[in-house]
């Protein structure tokens, strides 16, 4: 079985080497998220945290 760590630091080298590919994908889980549960303010916010964190320093703790 995979070691959380290791899944997380395979996480983390793709969102570095495919930053763009992977804010595409949250804001189409936030559309999707804020088309079924509603709440779209709260999850737009959630999803520009994530986009912010990941643009900031490579997707790196």
């Amino acid at each position: 079985m995979a070691d959380f760590g290791d899944m997380a630091d395979k996480a983390k080298d793709y969102a570095d080497d495919h930053e763009e590919q992977v804010e595409g994908g949250l804001d189409k889980a936030g559309d999707a998220a804020g088309d079924k549960f509603g709440h779209e303010e709260q999850i737009d916010k959630g999803v520009d945290k994530l986009d912010d964190r990941i643009g900031d320093d490579g997707g790196a703790n």
